[in-house]
């Protein structure tokens, strides 16, 4: 391909830094080789090597919006800078073609005592702007970052919403050619971050070249042409946006046994095509890795409310399979037992057993009852009493991390009450599906039609 058609070439791109163990070793580094070289010995080195970009390789053509994936550590954010020139590569080279907008941290380039104002001048002077072409576009800055009279004040007091308002209003206004965006657009608020994405619509239909980084799969597939997957500073794949979010989430949350059998199929996969990109027809022979329901025992929740007793104790809650194996790594589809054990200190009436799942931010998606009323209820519990409680629950929900909470509930004294209750009792991830179509949080097992009432 000519360099004319590419905006970004990345050429056996790496990266290494000095890890030093101590203070000292770092002087050490600096004195003592030249000694040993100078007496005749081998240097020695006081640092380890670590590699956060390792042989790094792919083009992005003009007017492609590429997204990069992979888990914290594997290298984007180091991939990014060395692209904007923020750092030096330790081997290997990149090519960029045509003025490039970076939101790579939240600010960075303020000058915290400068207000809005002039961080805005600053800001665009560095990314090629004459003040000429500042004056022009100022008001349009102001009007996207909608920080007010804030615009006039040190951005030292801003709070981090403002500030990645001011810092996206001046990336996306000096039209750039090639806009690279780091995970900054998470901060804002929801109202914010559409008009983010909308103005990323419309320089991406203006023909700019965009090379984004998330952790959110949904905006990956929605704005990028193609994917990029990264892990441990190495290139796995490159491909179709759902495809590669999928084989994400599928090395994402893959007991560590199995990691490194993953990760060398995808190697595999893209050492048969010369730019790496992994063909959808091939998902056949990446499925054989997709894995069953297990247990993880590195998932453990860790913000688990034990309410005070007030007449019962619930202890051991867990997931099982219906073949009775412990887990809490969920297949979407498939039917799972939620149980725990429930020991009553005091006698009790009217007693209702309870079960709620909700997300990570809090949000009730349901749950049940022991019975559909406190008058349904089981009428009378003797002290001493012993339960092992199950309920059983269709998962359909999508991909992701939740809770489930257990209760027990009654009368006791005359009053009803809660007689006690675990938030956030267990937790549970739901495995990633290839050939799943739905969206957001619940699969409702949608179907669709379509058919063509007109062709011109």
């Amino acid at each position: 391909m000519s360099f004319n058609d590419v905006a970004i070439r990345v050429s056996n791109l790496s990266k290494c830094y000095q890890i030093y163990e101590k203070p000292r070793d770092r002087l050490k580094q600096f004195l003592l080789p030249k000694l040993q070289r100078f007496i005749g010995k081998e240097p020695k080195p006081y640092y380890r090597e670590f590699w956060a970009l390792k042989d790094v390789s792919f083009e992005i053509k003009k007017g492609e919006t590429v997204g990069i994936v992979g888990r914290n550590g594997s290298g984007k954010s180091t991939l990014l800078q060395l692209i904007c020139g923020t750092l030096t590569p330790s081997g290997g080279n990149v090519q960029t073609n045509g003025r490039i907008a970076a939101l790579l941290e939240l600010g960075s380039g303020f000058n915290p005592e400068f207000t809005g104002r002039e961080n805005v001048y600053l800001n665009a002077a560095v990314l090629g702007l004459s003040t000429e072409e500042i004056d022009t576009r100022f008001d349009d800055i102001a009007a996207f970052a909608d920080i007010g009279d804030f615009i006039e004040q040190p951005v030292k007091t801003y709070s981090s919403g403002m500030m990645v308002r001011l810092a996206f209003a001046v990336a996306i206004n000096i039209d750039p050619e090639i806009l690279i965006v780091d995970e900054a657009l998470s901060v804002g608020d929801e109202l914010f971050q559409r008009k983010c994405f909308s103005r990323i619509e419309a320089i991406r239909a203006s023909g700019a070249t965009i090379l984004f980084v998330s952790h959110s799969g949904a905006q990956i597939v929605e704005l990028c042409d193609r994917a990029v997957l990264m892990d441990a500073g190495e290139k796995l794949a490159v491909g179709l946006p759902k495809y590669i979010v999928g084989r994400y989430q599928t090395l994402l949350y893959a007991p560590a046994g199995k990691r490194d059998e993953i990760r060398k199929e995808f190697i595999l996969a893209a050492n048969r095509h010369q730019d790496g990109l992994i063909e959808e027809d091939e998902s056949q022979s990446l499925e054989s890795l997709s894995l069953n329901d297990f247990f993880d025992p590195h998932l453990q929740p860790q913000s688990t409310i034990v309410y005070e007793e007030q007449g019962a104790v619930i202890s051991h809650p867990q997931l099982r399979n219906l073949a009775g194996e412990q887990v809490n790594c969920l297949q979407s589809g498939k039917l799972y037992r939620y149980e725990y054990s429930v020991r009553f200190t005091t006698a009790v009436d009217n007693v209702l057993f309870g079960m709620l799942i909700k997300t990570t931010s809090g949000v009730e998606l349901g749950g049940a009852a022991s019975a559909p009323s406190i008058r349904k209820a089981l009428p009378f519990v003797a002290a001493g009493s012993e339960f092992r409680v199950a309920f059983y629950f269709l998962c359909s929900l999508n991909p992701g991390v939740y809770f489930i909470n257990a209760g027990v509930y009654g009368i006791k004294n005359g009053d009803e009450a809660y007689l006690h209750r675990i938030l956030d009792a267990c937790i549970f991830r739901v495995l990633p599906r290839t050939d799943s179509l739905a969206s957001g949080l619940v699969d409702f097992g949608c179907k669709y039609e379509i058919h063509a009432c007109r062709i011109e």
